[in-house]
């Protein structure tokens, strides 16, 4: 008994130290981006006071609703709750794939204004924030494929107040992409 529980409290903390790892990988690569972004302000073809999309702003108020909605299926997994927790798993989901719209909108807003990732009507001022958002999208729809599983396995009650490690990983994955938005919103609002 004692050697089956130490080999998943072992497991348990590999898991999360691969996730913690990953993530510090994600963080060196958006630090990466952020400082290239900061030493191509000096370029002479950098366009000064860069407007944002407004769908940028709206993303980051979905995202923020996203974390507490799943912050409150995590209360009510530990209740046992299943229903609840899925209600509030489904509308974290709803509010991923709504933050997800929300980045093509202001992709679209961008190129309505005449820019373009690449090719004649680029700058690299919208270069770099089509690529820093487009990044964080794209981790963002990976958080959203993890919360599809995390949603399927609380409906087969595969999660419990005591066996709820899945369910713990796509959080802190989840909150991690979150912090990192905000993080990427405020630097493009203030470092333009």
């Amino acid at each position: 008994m004692d050697n089956n529980r130490n080999m998943k409290e072992n497991n348990a903390r590999a898991l999360k130290m691969m996730l913690w790892l990953g993530i510090a990988s994600l963080i060196m690569t958006f630090a990466g981006f952020t400082s290239a972004f900061i030493v191509s302000k000096s370029r002479e073809d950098w366009i000064l006071n860069f407007e944002l999309p407004s769908a940028f702003t709206y993303s980051l108020a979905i995202i923020i609703i996203s974390s507490l909605t799943l912050i409150l299926a995590r209360r009510e997994l530990l209740k046992n709750n299943y229903r609840v927790t899925t209600i509030y798993l489904c509308i974290t989901l709803f509010l991923g794939v709504s933050f997800a719209v929300s980045q093509f909108i202001g992709f679209n807003e961008i190129i309505e204004n005449g820019y373009h990732f690449t090719g004649p009507t680029s700058t690299i001022t919208t270069s770099f924030i089509f690529l820093i958002a487009f990044v964080h999208l794209v981790h963002v729809l990976a958080g959203i494929l993890v919360l599809l599983f995390v949603i399927f396995n609380n409906s087969k009650r595969k999660y419990s107040q005591n066996n709820f490690l899945g369910f713990e990983l796509a959080s802190i994955f989840w909150h991690f992409i979150d912090i990192l938005w905000i993080y990427l919103f405020l630097f493009l609002v203030f470092f333009r």
